[in-house]
């Protein structure tokens, strides 16, 4: 996973507009702040109410989106996405939105989860003459929609989402009107807004702030919210589930400064910590964090254990993909790239160091080196989440099972590995504390309960690809 394989990949990010000039403008706008969704591709499109057009390409959106691109976007309805790719290469017919024309006219179609049926829809729908063009599980909702004999537009859209299993927080674009919708159980997020006098939609609140919008509240599960620029229109697409929202949104995946799942990410995190602190306290002199996504939680952690928080290690943001050559022979450069440790702070001191996630463990191992030759005198781990023991089927791009160190190995062996003088993760009970409502979240990748079944035929594929798998082991020096 290069310089960042101590975390899962981010899935994708969304963003629609309707009814406002300069739409397409403001979509691009508005991805800036979902780009920690997706760093692969970037793509808008955009309706002046007659015709639909999309432009998307390879890169983060500062690349794609150039000075001469956004004045050439306008629009009065638009649809942004930034992707990571969790289903389909990285190729650029798999970047989104993606459109199509057909008997419905031009449909452009981006969506953030993962279908787990779509491999089953495929095939059935390629038997029956359909031609894909794209590895995409994103054009498995266009071709249902196109295939619908459904009178309207929108009940084409509500037909063709039955048919799906899975997490979807899905937007359609047409020519005069944005139709979101999310599926019945809610995994992945999607957030209800204003601009001006105009509607937006986007996966999380923080794409809002940059436009100057204004955060209403959340599709809801089962929910389909049609936006013509005049109004909103509100109508159930499938029963009630019950709720299995992505806690990793939560623990990792969310900016902290927004509201995702009617929750502000920060309060949440920061409750982690805190909840971290009450169950794993340690005697020590400072607490820093790994960061970014980690600093919330080492802020609640120090305040509940009164200690300071120092920024003991610093990122730098200017990484990019970096290329090191195994000519340099130099241990430990691919993390010394992203992080370095202020001395000062560290020497003789005894550390706790907080992180959201431990993944693979190999990168966390390698940090924890350099914090001991900073002159560290002790180093104590705290995770802000339980153990990883199960990969994300939902949306989330997540090594196999036999790749994740908490799959195979004990707290007290994962600590050794490390190098740790003592390792503690937040227990699952302390994590449904800190949401504040436990019915409410998918924790399948701490427990392995997953909330949606797979089809016969992925289900194989995903066990032999976690038996293809080598297993972690713990490796010794090398």
């Amino acid at each position: 996973m290069g310089l960042d394989e101590r975390h899962w990949r981010e899935e994708c990010g969304v963003v629609g507009i309707a009814g406002c000039a300069g739409a397409g403008e403001l979509a691009a706008l508005a991805l800036h702040s979902l780009q920690h969704r997706g760093q692969e591709s970037a793509g808008v499109s955009v309706s002046d109410g007659h015709v639909v057009r999309t432009f998307k390409a390879m890169g983060l959106v500062a690349d794609v989106f150039t000075e001469d691109a956004v004045k050439n976007l306008g629009g009065t309805f638009s649809l942004g996405h930034v992707r990571y790719s969790t289903t389909g290469s990285s190729l650029v017919e798999n970047a989104q939105p993606m459109q199509v024309t057909c008997h419905r006219g031009k449909v452009a179609l981006a969506h953030n989860g993962n279908l787990v049926n779509a491999h089953t829809l495929r095939r059935e729908m390629e038997a029956d003459g359909s031609i894909f063009s794209t590895s995409s599980d994103t054009e498995v909702f266009l071709h249902l929609i196109a295939r619908s004999k459904a009178e309207t537009f929108e009940d084409a859209v509500a037909e063709a989402v039955a048919q799906v299993r899975g997490a979807y927080s899905l937007i359609v674009l047409t020519r005069d009107r944005l139709i979101a919708a999310r599926d019945p159980l809610g995994f992945r997020p999607l957030s209800l807004g204003r601009f001006k006098d105009s509607y937006v939609v986007a996966s999380e609140s923080c794409a809002f702030d940059i436009i100057d919008g204004t955060y209403l509240r959340e599709v809801a599960p089962g929910e389909m919210v049609v936006l013509d620029g005049n109004g909103l229109i509100s109508r159930r697409i499938a029963e009630e589930q019950g709720c299995s929202q992505c806690v990793f949104e939560h623990i990792y995946f969310s900016r902290p400064d927004s509201t995702v799942f009617g929750q502000s990410v920060d309060e949440v995190r920061r409750r982690c910590g805190e909840v971290l602190g009450l169950e794993s306290p340690v005697e020590a002199d400072l607490v820093c964090a790994v960061p970014d996504s980690s600093n919330t939680a080492a802020l609640g952690f120090a305040r509940q254990a009164g200690l300071p928080f120092e920024l003991g290690l610093i990122r730098n943001h200017y990484v990019g993909r970096t290329f090191i050559s195994p000519a340099q022979k130099v241990r430990d450069m691919s993390v010394r790239i992203k992080f370095n440790p202020v001395r000062r702070l560290m020497e003789g001191k005894r550390v706790v160091l907080v992180d959201d996630s431990i993944v693979r463990g190999t990168t966390m191992r390698k940090l924890v080196k350099i914090i001991r030759a900073a002159g560290a005198a002790e180093v104590h781990l705290r995770i802000a989440s339980p153990p990883v023991t199960h990969p994300c089927y939902y949306g989330i791009d997540t090594p196999v099972r036999k790749e994740l160190i908490a799959s195979s190995h004990t707290v007290e062996e994962i600590a050794t590995y490390l190098r740790v003088d003592s390792l503690s993760y937040l227990s699952h009970e302390g994590l449904m504390k800190a949401t504040g409502d436990a019915g409410r979240y998918c924790s399948a990748c701490f427990t392995g309960n997953y909330p949606v079944e797979f089809d016969v035929g992925q289900s194989k594929q995903m066990m032999a690809q976690d038996m293809e798998t080598p297993g972690v082991g713990i490796p010794g020096e090398r």
